[in-house]
């Protein structure tokens, strides 16, 4: 199987022995305590179960000024975003600053229950000129429009960086028992599977039939063993479909047409960051610590709006130097409904002209869908639209 990145060995922070467990849950009460934003909680998710190997924990300033500009941590590990836990000023408190370790509350679950204990290793201070800098560079703009730019700037401007030791998964566990897979799960099961060539599947959206179209045009040309459906059910911006409802539409597809045993259906605990290219070589990071040998990048792959170039998220991999990602990208063109064909298909594969396509998108879909019309069945399963149809009647 293909190594996790930049390490030998999948490295997850969560604490699996109970003794060491019970340790840190008591020592909790006797450290401070802050309830940290959402993205540091998901943060926290990731390196908890192994995604973020080889990181081990929160970055300090230099760190994230140099994944900024360079994609790399000052050590020289290549990494495309700044993994932080960033707070307001106004939580700082004296105790926080003269304190070596800080107990880290979970904002996604009532009563903020404890996620993590953090080493102290620095707390420092952002300027709001680093912070458009960050910005600019991460997401390609400073405008506050931009949903995962918004995020950024919401959170703070304190950095407190250094390692953790994490205690639970949030919300994801109990709220998606049968999706939510840490990075150490999947490979596992890849394992058993003694599947060898795996391709990815990320996604955010319910899947239409262009997404399922790619996923088997992905695995015949690669030959692969088997599909890895990943999706992320962590925080997204207003108007995306919920997790739960995508998660239930996603089954539904996979069960009536896919061939038994050939699709894994997992989600992992992270917010969307909307971030494009550098979000794209994120997301083959994670998958390559999950064992996959390929993930499937296509159109605007982890964009929002028109922040980005249509395929600025396969162009970035060639910046790359080529032995720093071992997993594979498996790029996709413009895909379509075509008429004459009568089937979904790549425009790059096809024949036939402009006028014989239907463009198929996922912003499409949701149009259609809060328009209170009928999904077309070029875009989408009707068993698939049935459940889309039922969630957008209760709003």
């Amino acid at each position: 199987m293909i190594s996790p990145f930049s390490s030998k060995v999948l490295q997850p922070l969560h604490v699996k022995d109970q003794s060491h467990k019970n340790f840190l849950i008591d020592q909790a009460h006797t450290i401070p305590s802050i309830i940290v934003s959402s993205a540091a909680a998901s943060n926290a998710v990731m390196l908890g179960g192994g995604y973020f190997t080889p990181l081990k924990g929160y970055m300090d300033l230099a760190d994230v000024l140099s994944v900024s500009k360079n994609m790399r941590i000052t050590s020289g590990i290549f990494w495309p975003i700044p993994v932080v836990n960033m707070v307001p000023e106004e939580s700082l408190t004296e105790e926080i600053k003269s304190a070596r370790k800080i107990a880290l509350l979970d904002p996604n679950v009532d009563g903020h229950p404890l996620i993590a204990i953090q080493s102290v290793d620095k707390i420092e201070k952002i300027t709001d000129q680093q912070v458009s800098k960050i910005a600019e560079q991460v997401y390609g703009t400073k405008d506050i429009l931009h949903p995962g730019v918004a995020s950024f700037f919401a959170a703070g401007k304190i950095l407190i960086s250094g390692d953790i030791e994490v205690l639970n998964y949030s919300y994801f566990e109990s709220e998606f028992p049968d999706t939510f897979r840490t990075a150490v799960e999947i490979r596992n099961e890849i394992k058993k599977r003694n599947w060898k060539r795996v391709i990815a599947f990320q996604t955010r959206n319910p899947m239409h039939r262009a997404h399922e179209e790619l996923c088997r045009i992905a695995k015949k040309q690669l030959n692969a063993d088997g599909i890895l459906i990943h999706m992320l059910l962590g925080k997204l911006k207003e108007g995306d479909i919920p997790a739960d409802i995508r998660n239930a539409s996603i089954r539904k597809m996979v069960e009536l047409y896919f061939p038994e045993d050939t699709v894994m259906v997992t989600g992992y605990g992270f917010d969307m960051l909307y971030a494009g290219p550098r979000e794209a070589v994120l997301h083959a990071i994670f998958r390559q610590n999950a064992g996959c040998s390929h993930l499937i990048v296509g159109r605007d792959h982890a964009g929002v709006g028109d922040y980005y170039g249509t395929f600025d998220a396969q162009t970035i991999f060639d910046s790359i130097p080529g032995e720093t990602l071992q997993i594979e990208i498996f790029r996709c063109d413009h895909t379509v409904w075509c008429f004459k064909c009568g089937a979904v298909v790549m425009m790059k594969d096809c024949p036939h002209e402009k006028d014989d396509y239907l463009l198929l998108s996922g912003t499409r879909v949701r149009e259609i869908l809060s328009e209170g019309k009928e999904i077309p069945p070029e875009f989408s399963r009707p068993e698939v639209a049935k459940i889309l149809s039922e969630y957008y009647q209760t709003l």
